[in-house]
C-alpha cells in the first residue's frame, strides 16, 4: 500500500504541474497494474488530460501524459525505439523476450523507462524513454553470447507485424475465468487465484471478478502469461456450450 501511495503522490505532482506551468508531463512507462490505478484518479486530475501511448497501437507498457485542458496538439511522447540485430546472424542464437531485457537491465538501466520489446526472427525492437535512448546506443552490444548491433529506428514501417495464435474452443459461458483458461490451455479453477489475485486486466483495466463477461475486441492481459484478443461467439454446440473465438499474441 505504501509503494501505491508513493506512485499515486507522483502521479498527482505530474498532473499538478501540467496545470499550473501550462505544460505536458510525463510519467515513466507504466505496467499495467499502474495504468489501472493511473485511469481510476484520472478524474480527479484538475485542468489537465491524461493520456497514454507506448511507441505503437495496442502496447501493453505505455507512458501517460498530462496535458492542459485547452492543448490544441497531441503531445510528443520522449520515447525512442531501438532496432537490435546480429552482428553476424549464423553466429547468433534464438534469443527470447526476457534475454533482450536482462541485457538492458544488466547495463544498470531502471525497468521504468523500458517498454516493449517486440521480437521477429533474430531481430527486436525495444521501446525506451528519450533520456536512455542514446546510452543504450553506445552501450547494448551484446546479449547473451551474441553480438548485437543497435540503431535507431526511422519511423513506424520499420516495426514488425504484430503475430497472432488464433485459438477456438468452447465454453459453458463467456466469463473471463473460461475464456482464460481457453486462451492458456490451463484449467479454469487454476485461473481463479489470478483474476483475484489481480493479475488480469481488459483493456488495460483491473478485474477481480471471475464472473465478468468480456466484449468482442477486449483486449485480456494476464501477468506473467501473456495476453490475448476476445475476437467473439462462433454459435453454440448441440450440448449447448458456447463457441468462441480468440486470439492470442505471439
Amino acid at each position: 500500500m505504501e509503494k501505491d501511495d508513493f506512485f499515486i503522490k507522483r502521479i498527482r505532482e505530474l498532473a499538478n504541474l501540467s496545470c499550473r506551468r501550462d505544460i505536458a508531463t510525463f510519467s515513466d512507462f507504466l505496467n499495467l497494474s499502474e495504468q489501472s490505478i493511473v485511469k481510476a484518479q484520472a478524474s480527479s486530475f484538475y485542468g489537465t488530460v491524461t493520456s497514454f501511448f507506448g511507441g505503437y497501437e495496442q502496447a501493453e507498457r505505455v507512458i501517460a501524459s498530462f496535458c492542459p485542458c485547452d492543448a490544441g496538439a497531441d503531445p510528443e511522447y520522449p520515447i525512442q525505439c531501438l532496432k537490435i540485430e546480429p552482428k553476424a546472424l549464423k553466429f547468433s542464437e534464438a534469443l527470447t523476450h526476457r534475454d533482450y531485457l536482462g541485457a538492458v537491465l544488466n547495463l544498470g538501466v531502471d525497468r521504468a523507462v523500458i517498454g516493449d520489446i517486440l521480437i521477429q526472427e533474430h531481430t527486436a525492437w525495444i521501446f525506451c524513454h528519450s533520456r536512455i535512448a542514446d546510452f543504450l546506443l553506445d552501450n547494448l552490444t551484446r546479449v547473451r553470447h551474441t553480438s548485437v548491433r543497435t540503431s535507431l529506428t526511422k519511423g513506424p514501417l520499420e516495426l514488425p507485424e504484430i503475430q497472432f495464435a488464433p485459438v477456438s474452443g468452447t465454453c459453458s459461458s463467456v466469463r473471463l475465468d473460461a475464456l482464460i483458461a481457453l486462451a492458456f490451455r490451463e484449467s479454469r479453477s487454476s485461473m481463479v487465484p489470478l483474476i483475484g489475485g489481480g493479475l488480469v486486466f481488459v483493456n488495460g483495466k483491473l478485474i477481480t471478478s471471475n464472473g465478468y463477461e468480456p466484449k468482442e475486441g477486449d483486449i485480456i492481459s494476464v501477468r506473467g502469461k501473456g495476453r490475448f484478443i476476445f475476437e467473439g461467439v462462433s454459435g453454440k454446440t448441440k450440448k449447448g456450450r458456447i463457441s468462441v473465438r480468440l486470439l492470442r499474441y505471439q
